[in-house]
């Protein structure tokens, strides 16, 4: 299946994209924070993750169903209430929240697809953000007003925001999937452009060599 790329919506180049008004400081010292985010498949999300500098960690996993169909043959039946989401795990101290949601919105997924990415359908593809407390939800709300009002895209921004109830992780095979399988050729048409864009306009925000 082929996922149209990120962006598509956009009408500004990613490196123009607006940072959010509204956010919070980094921390004084390192501090691991995590953020829930559902933006399509989630192997082309965690690749892209895994490129930035202060990510700790990316998980694949599911949320907003029950623990008895946190499995990826019942979620891509559709019908279990959970999203394909990753929980990235990030130095408070070298990334905040709204930095991660500034890649999220602009190169990681498109979020004027409404319960879909691409030719991916179904509401286990919805864009949606998953916080942890209301200062998440805070942020993550001001931010689509922001960029709403901005007319950052040509299309109503549909990303839902969800509490998160519980993650799930994903089966061990879904865990850092388009590193492991570069050639394979749903990451060559999906993940492999979006990593692309993130280092084509965001590389000054890229991990260095074996990080």
């Amino acid at each position: 299946m082929l996922c149209e790329l990120p962006g598509g919506s956009l009408r500004v180049v990613p490196n123009e994209f607006p940072d959010p008004e509204q956010d919070v400081a980094l921390d004084a010292a390192p501090t691991t924070r995590e953020a829930v985010l559902a933006g399509g498949c989630f192997w082309c999300t965690e690749a892209v993750y895994r490129q930035i500098d202060g990510v700790l960690d990316v998980q694949s996993g599911y949320a907003g169903g029950s623990a008895e169909t946190a499995n990826y043959r019942r979620v891509c039946e559709g019908d279990t209430g959970h999203a394909e989401v990753i929980r990235v795990s990030y130095d408070g101290a070298k990334l905040s929240y709204g930095q991660l949601l500034k890649f999220f919105l602009s190169v990681a997924h498109n979020p004027t697809q409404l319960n879909r990415q691409g030719n991916d359908h179904g509401t286990q593809y919805r864009s949606a953000v998953f916080f942890v407390d209301d200062q998440q939800r805070a942020i993550a709300e001001a931010y689509i007003a922001q960029l709403t009002a901005a007319e950052v895209f040509d299309a109503p921004i549909v990303t839902a925001l969800e509490p998160l109830e519980a993650f799930y992780t994903a089966e061990d095979y879904h865990q850092d999937y388009a590193r492991i399988n570069p050639d394979q050729p749903y990451i060559r048409a999906t993940a492999a452009p979006k990593v692309a864009k993130l280092k084509q306009y965001f590389g000054s925000r890229l991990k260095g060599p074996g990080r």
